[in-house]
C-alpha cells in the first residue's frame, strides 16, 4: 500500500469516525459493502500463479444497527457476498470459495462503528472458483493441474497453529533447538503498556478490547481482538486484525511488522513499548 494511500484512509477514517459520533447516524449498508471490499484489497496475498483474496468476513456491529438490518439480514448478507465476488472479479483477485458474510453484535461498539475480520476459507468440498479469466476471454471450463504449495518453513519442536505462519514470506524459520545446538541464545519479548510490563511465552499471543485477549488494552478505540504477536523461530510478528482502527508501529500502520527492541506499538491510542532481552 502506497503511502498516498495510506494518508488518504487516515484522513477518510478519522472524518467518517467523527461525523458518525457527532450525528449518531446508523450505519447504511453501502459503508459495509465499501470497507468490505477494501478489506479484501488489503488482505490479498500473491501466490504462485493468482492473487488470492479473503471470502469469508465478519462484521461486528453495534446493537443498534444489528437491530435496524435484522429485518432483512439474510438478504443483507446475501447481497454483500454476491458484491464481493463481482468486486474480486473486476480486480482480478482469485477466492477459494463464494465469499461468504456474517453480521455479529458486539455491545461495545456505538451506533456507526463496526469492526471486521476477514480471512481465507475453502468450502467443504475444495475450492469452487477459478481464478478471473482474462477481458475479452472466456473463462477456462478444462481442469486445471494444481499448482504445487511453496515448501513448508522448517517446524519448531512445539506444535504451531497453522494461523502463526501466515503473511510470513521470504523469511528463514530457525526451531529453538537449531539455535541451542547452534549456541544461539533465542530472546524473549516484554510488553511495557502503561505501568504494566506482560512477558510473552506463547507462540501467539493476541492484543485487544476483549477480556479473552493475552494482552487485554482498555481502550475503546480498540478492537476487541486487535493484532497478534506471533514467535516464529527467532522473530517476533505483528500482525494487524482486520482492526477497525488500525494498528502502528513507530508512527506507521502496518499490517504485518517484525519487531524490534525499542520498538513503540500503539492500539487504538494506547502505546506499547517493545523490549528484546
Amino acid at each position: 500500500m502506497s503511502l498516498l494511500r495510506d494518508i488518504e484512509q487516515k484522513i477518510e477514517g478519522l472524518f467518517e469516525r467523527g461525523f458518525r459520533r457527532a450525528f449518531r447516524s446508523t450505519l447504511q449498508p453501502v459503508e459495509l459493502a465499501r470497507k468490505l471490499a477494501r478489506e479484501m484489497e488489503d488482505h490479498k496475498t500473491v501466490s504462485v500463479s493468482r492473487v488470492y483474496a479473503p471470502n469469508e468476513f465478519t462484521v461486528y456491529l453495534a446493537p443498534q444497527d444489528r437491530e435496524s438490518f435484522a429485518s432483512y439480514e439474510r438478504a443483507l448478507v446475501t447481497e454483500l457476498g454476491s458484491y464481493l465476488d463481482a468486486h474480486a472479479r473486476g480486480e482480478g483477485l482469485s477466492l477459494v470459495a463464494p465469499s461468504t458474510v456474517i453480521l455479529e453484535t458486539d455491545t461495545d461498539l456505538r451506533v456507526g462503528e463496526f469492526g471486521i475480520a476477514c480471512r481465507m476459507a475453502e468450502s467443504p468440498g475444495g475450492p469452487e472458483t477459478a481464478p478471473p479469466a482474462e477481458d475479452g476471454e472466456p473463462a477456462a471450463t478444462a481442469p486445471e493441474a494444481p499448482v504445487a504449495p511453496p515448501p513448508a518453513p522448517v517446524p519448531p519442536p512445539a506444535p504451531v497453529p497453522h494461523h502463526a505462519l501466515e503473511g510470513v514470506s521470504g523469511t528463514q524459520v530457525i526451531s529453538a533447538a537449531d539455535a541451542e545446538e547452534a549456541g544461539i541464545t533465542p530472546e524473549v519479548m516484554t510488553l511495557v503498556m502503561g505501568g504494566t510490563r506482560t512477558r510473552l511465552t506463547k507462540r501467539v499471543t493476541t492484543l485487544g478490547r476483549s477480556r479473552d485477549c493475552d494482552v487485554v488494552v482498555p481502550d475503546p478505540n480498540a478492537s476487541r481482538t486487535h493484532a497478534e504477536i506471533r514467535h516464529i523461530g527467532l522473530d517476533y510478528y505483528l500482525v494487524d486484525m482486520g482492526s477497525t482502527n488500525g494498528t502502528e508501529v513507530n508512527g506507521q500502520v502496518v499490517k504485518r511488522h517484525a519487531l524490534a527492541d525499542g520498538d513503540t506499538i500503539v492500539v487504538g491510542t494506547t502505546e506499547i513499548r517493545v523490549e528484546l532481552r
